[in-house]
């Protein structure tokens, strides 16, 4: 945002305000991608999701000097790139794997930490020689040549007989799950996703505006960038973590511990803080609740609505998910733009949190496979 700020003009908040075009509209469209996976499977829909996402993200090399244009970019990303997510990937997983869901879903995700980590730093390197459009462009490189690959090569669900033998099946031979209109009439579908828009509200702009809090402290860009990689490490870390106790554990028993951690990280990144080992422990537990919050979600959904409509569901769970992400950058931004500062929006997110996650704790108890296959439609 630094460099996009220094040669346009424009504020934080204008910079910021652009990803509430993607996350509205990728919230919006989640359900339906979510629902083209139930109906043509997550394999075509990964395929042409992650390509139509790279022409678009890459293409961002050519955004013009035009704010109206920039917003036409995001808005553009945003009706794409729902179904490059985990919308999409983790259906096939949580079909693939029963007993040890929570780490499965964990792993599948970690390709996002594990890039993170790294990525800040090549992207900084592709700033410093081509400038901050040529970020876009090498940014998309990963997506190219690594998960394309991937995709196409391996990316599927599991035909019947492949299935876990753990998971109930309906008379005509599908997995057995709620409707997304019963499972809207059940509590649990309400908390979750009030939830998910809390702790999402938190996160997304602290996440977005991690570099420049780290630089309003006094600190460089490349330490900037070495927060973002503690970040990805956190991520990472919380993913593989929770995933594990997920399995063993009763989940919102694990997740509201873990929802407190990204509280206490918002307070070492106010402004009162000078020291840079407190600033990375903040971004790594920031990372630790973006980590958590996905796998919630994920998680989640299949154990308390059960798999036949799992992509639909998940979807609309996610959308909160978008919206949050999407609005919480803008405010930060109109924060640091109007008080100098990002302290009043981390006092805001410490509250939230901690109310996020105690919200999941009134899920109550998973329901058998018997009562989801009686409520099978």
């Amino acid at each position: 945002m630094g460099p996009i700020h220094d040669e346009f003009g424009w504020d934080y908040t204008q910079i910021s305000a652009a990803t509430l075009m993607w996350g509205v509209l990728g919230a919006m469209l989640a359900p339906v991608y979510g629902g083209f996976c139930d109906r043509f499977g997550v394999r075509r829909v990964g395929i042409l999701s992650m390509l139509a996402f790279i022409l678009v993200f890459a293409s961002f090399y050519f955004v013009p000097d035009w704010l109206p244009g920039w917003y036409m970019w995001w808005a553009a990303l945003g009706l794409v790139a729902i179904g490059s997510t985990p919308v999409t990937w983790s259906r096939a997983v949580a079909m693939w794997f029963d007993r040890h869901r929570g780490l499965a879903l964990g792993i599948m995700l970690l390709g996002t930490s594990a890039t993170a980590m790294f990525v800040p730093h090549f992207v900084n390197f592709a700033i410093n020689l081509g400038g901050w459009r040529a970020a876009f462009p090498a940014a998309t490189v990963f997506a190219l040549f690594l998960a394309m690959p991937f995709i196409i090569a391996w990316f599927r669900e599991p035909r019947p007989e492949e299935r876990p033998a753990t998971l109930e099946q309906a008379a005509d031979g599908d997995v057995v799950g709620l409707s997304l209109r019963q499972a809207m009439h059940g509590r649990q579908f309400w908390i979750l996703l009030v939830s998910t828009l809390l702790i999402s509200f938190s996160y997304g702009g602290a996440h977005i505006h991690m570099a420049q809090m780290v630089e309003l402290h006094g600190f460089t860009a490349g330490d900037a960038a070495t927060v973002m990689s503690c970040v990805a490490l956190g991520i990472l870390i919380g993913r593989l973590g929770i995933g594990f106790l997920f399995d063993r554990f009763w989940a919102p028993g694990v997740a509201f511990p873990a929802m407190l951690l990204p509280a206490i990280a918002c307070y070492l990144l106010m402004g009162t803080s000078t020291s840079f080992s407190l600033i990375l422990f903040g971004g790594f537990l920031i990372g630790v609740a973006a980590g958590t919050e996905t796998d919630i979600v994920a998680f989640m959904t299949a154990r308390y609505f059960g798999l036949r409509h799992y992509g639909r569901i998940y979807g609309f769970l996610y959308a909160p998910f978008g919206i949050g992400s999407a609005i919480s950058p803008m405010l930060y931004g109109y924060v640091r733009d109007t008080t100098g500062s990002y302290d009043l929006m981390l006092t805001v997110a410490i509250v939230l949190f901690a109310i996020g996650g105690a919200a999941l704790l009134a899920l109550g108890r998973y329901p058998d496979r018997e009562q989801l296959a009686r409520l099978d439609v």
